[in-house]
C-alpha cells in the first residue's frame, strides 16, 4: 500500500515525517505501507507550508496518482481554505478511489470532497499528532483506517469537525449536505464567548438543522474569559440545540489531542 502525504495548511516537520516509516515497520512488519510524503510538505512560505498554488499542486498530484492508495493530511494549521478550490476541479477519476484522512484545517479539505462525493473521507489522527504525548498510539490509529482495518462503521451517517472550520465554510460550495448524519465538533484555543458565537452560527444555517443530532467533541486550551462567561462548552451548547430544535446527543470522542478517535463520514 502506498499512502501519499501532503500539507494544504502548515509545514510539516522532516524530524516527524522521518519518524513515519520505523512506527509503521514497528506496527505492520514487511505489511507495512510506503509513504509518499511530497516534498511540498516541507517548504515555508511565511505561515504556509509553500505558496498556495505549491500546496494545491502536490494534492492534485498525488491524488491523482493511481499509484497512491490514500491521502493523508500532514497536519492543520491555517491555510487550506486557499488552496481547496484551485485543487477540487482538477482531480481525475483517480482521486475517487481513495482515502482522506485528517482533521482540524483539514476539515475544509474533506467537507470540499465529501460535498463532491470524492472517495472515502474521514476526521481522524494525521502525521504531525507524532509530537503530543501519547500521538504513537494516535497515529497508528489514524493509520490502521487508511490501512482498511478500522473497526466496521454501524449506526447512522456521521460526520466530524472542527467548530471554527465548519462554521466558517457554512454557505460556500464546500459545505456537504449532512442530512440525517450525527454531526461532531470540536475545538481547541478558542475563547468561550467565540465557541458560543460560533454555535449560534452553526445551528442557524437551514441546512445543518437536518442533521439527526449534534455531539460535543472536547474544546480544550479555552483561555480564560474576562469577565467570566460563567458557561461552559456544554451548557452554550445545549442552549444552541435547545434553540434550533438540534437534538443534542453527548460527547463524542475528538478532539485536539492524542484520543482523538477516527470518524468516517457518511
Amino acid at each position: 500500500m502506498r499512502i501519499g502525504i501532503v500539507a494544504p495548511s502548515c509545514r510539516l516537520e522532516e524530524a516527524v515525517a522521518g519518524q513515519l516509516p520505523a512506527l509503521a515497520r514497528a506496527a505492520y512488519g514487511a505489511d507495512a505501507p510506503e509513504f509518499v510524503i511530497h516534498p511540498q510538505c516541507f517548504l515555508t512560505e511565511g505561515h504556509f507550508a509553500g505558496p498556495d498554488a505549491a500546496r494545491a499542486d502536490a494534492f492534485v498530484e498525488l491524488a491523482n496518482d493511481p499509484a497512491i492508495d490514500a491521502i493523508w493530511f500532514a497536519r492543520g494549521g491555517y491555510g487550506a481554505c486557499r488552496v481547496v478550490d484551485l485543487a477540487l476541479p482538477r482531480l481525475a477519476s483517480a482521486a475517487g478511489d481513495k482515502a482522506y484522512l485528517g482533521y482540524s484545517d483539514a476539515g475544509f479539505m474533506l467537507a470540499g470532497l465529501y460535498a463532491a462525493g470524492i472517495g472515502r473521507v474521514a476526521h481522524g489522527p494525521m502525521p504531525s499528532d507524532m509530537k503530543r504525548a501519547g500521538g504513537e498510539a494516535a497515529v497508528l490509529r489514524g493509520l490502521a483506517w487508511l490501512m482498511g482495518q478500522g473497526a466496521a462503521e454501524d449506526g447512522p451517517k456521521k460526520a466530524a469537525f472542527n467548530l471554527t472550520v465548519l462554521s466558517q465554510l457554512l454557505g460556500t460550495a464546500l459545505q456537504p449536505d449532512l442530512t440525517d448524519h450525527v454531526l461532531m465538533i470540536e475545538e481547541v484555543g478558542e475563547y468561550m464567548y467565540r465557541i458560543d458565537r460560533s454555535l449560534f452560527h452553526l445551528t442557524s444555517n437551514p441546512q445543518i438543522r437536518k442533521i439527526s443530532g449534534l455531539m460535543l467533541g472536547r474544546c480544550s486550551d479555552v483561555p480564560e474569559n474576562d469577565p467570566d462567561f460563567v458557561l461552559n462548552e456544554e451548557e452554550v451548547t445545549r442552549h444552541w440545540c435547545a434553540h434550533s430544535g438540534i437534538a443534542y446527543l453527548g460527547r463524542a470522542d475528538i478532539g485536539h489531542d492524542a484520543e482523538n478517535q477516527v470518524v468516517p463520514f457518511g
